[in-house]
Order: structure tokens, then C-alpha cells, then sequence
């Protein structure tokens, strides 16, 4: 097999995958809230904090600290490189498919 594609340790996590999935679902300008997040990907909060911290730390996540009536909320967003970044390995996960038929 010629030229197999490598694809995004980052993203290829099965955890960080499935939480990157999520945010690519959500419009570009749009956030979610760490709890919903974690509600939506039934994991524990430590979980997902850990693999958050990850896509942070690459800049393909954006988390936000503010404030809702005086509650403190964290709220995550895919960023435009983290879009890319899902992009490309969704890309070079169909050419490692395609190359195996």
C-alpha cells in the first residue's frame, strides 16, 4: 500500500474524537456548555477535562470562563483549526479506508 495517510493523534483518541465530533456539530460561532458537553458524551467531568486540555494545548479548542447570573459557566468551542484539523483527519480517514478496497 502506497502513501497511507497519518492521521491526527490529537484527534484520533477515541474520547477526543467523539468530543471533537460533537463541537464540528455545532455552528462555527457557536459554544456549549462544559456540562451539556459532558451530558452529551456521557463522561465524567475529570475525563472530559483532561482530553478538553488536550484539544486545547493543539488550539483546536477555545474555552471560555464567564459568568450567568453570577454562575460561573465554562463554555467550549471547536475553533477554526480545530475545524481544519477534523476536516483534514476526516479527509485522510477516507483516503486509509479507500486504500484498503
Amino acid at each position: 500500500m502506497a502513501d497511507l495517510p497519518e492521521l491526527d493523534p490529537v484527534i484520533h483518541a477515541q474520547a477526543r474524537l467523539r468530543v471533537t465530533v460533537a463541537l464540528a456539530g455545532l455552528r462555527p460561532a457557536d459554544q456549549i456548555t462544559f456540562p451539556r458537553l459532558q451530558q452529551l458524551l456521557e463522561m465524567t467531568a475529570g475525563n472530559l477535562s483532561t482530553h478538553l486540555r488536550k484539544l486545547e494545548d493543539a488550539e483546536y479548542v477555545e474555552i471560555t470562563k464567564a459568568y450567568e447570573h453570577r454562575t460561573p459557566v465554562t463554555l467550549v468551542r471547536l475553533t477554526s483549526k480545530g475545524r481544519a484539523a477534523f476536516d483534514a483527519y476526516t479527509k485522510a480517514l477516507h483516503r486509509l479506508l479507500d486504500a484498503g478496497t
